[in-house]
């Protein structure tokens, strides 16, 4: 299986890039949350990569972060009527700390709002993954459980726009408002490796 590619970016839409990897251009279906983190097209870009093997198709599937392929897997592997194409689109709408939040507090109805998603999915969802979720970290933060089939699955989603998000929740935005102001900010941006969360917030404030 291919874990991650890196090379160079020929091309990018809101959810699909083309990476060429020494000569050969690999076609890769992506969220719309690791579409806003792609460098510029001929720059070099890393994704970590889940492949889903089909009868009569190969598709493979890349994210900015580690923790988000792994939940994508999650999505797949553990709850019933859910396929890469609507894993794709949870994983679109809300940011991974959003996401595994709302399962941990068991927000169907925030979850309900992702397309492809109907309240009794989204119930199904937060019954069959909030265990694969485990407690939340200090400061709110809930980890992914360790699984067999995922085995990176138990690092932390801890990052900048994870704090950012909580920030604002904690001065009253709702969480998809922080959620959607912080991805605005952290795209503003641009790649930065010293992202903090004073810069986020100042952007989504300084709009």
């Amino acid at each position: 299986m291919i874990v991650h590619l890196k090379g160079r970016l020929v091309s990018a839409s809101p959810l699909a890039c083309v990476v060429d990897c020494g000569g050969l251009g690999y076609e890769i279906l992506i969220p719309l949350t690791t579409a806003e983190k792609l460098p510029p097209a001929g720059a070099e870009v890393f994704l970590h990569t889940h492949t889903v093997y089909r009868e009569d198709s190969q598709s493979l599937y890349g994210f900015a972060d580690a923790a988000d392929r792994d939940f994508f897997r999650l999505l797949i592997e553990k709850v019933s009527g859910v396929g890469p194409k609507v894993a794709l689109g949870i994983l679109s709408k809300l940011a991974l700390p959003v996401l595994t939040q709302a399962i941990h507090d068991g927000n169907a109805g925030l979850l309900a709002q992702t397309p492809g998603i109907g309240k009794k999915t989204a119930e199904r969802l937060i019954v069959e993954l909030r265990d694969k979720i485990g407690p939340a970290l200090p400061g709110g933060r809930p980890a992914l459980a360790a699984s067999a089939s995922s085995p990176g699955a138990a690092s932390a989603i801890a990052s900048p726009e994870h704090d950012a998000v909580l920030a604002l929740v904690a001065l009253g935005y709702k969480l998809p408002d922080a959620d959607q102001a912080v991805r605005t900010a952290a795209r503003a941006l641009g790649p930065n490796e010293s992202l903090t969360v004073e810069a986020l917030l100042r952007k989504v404030f300084n709009r």
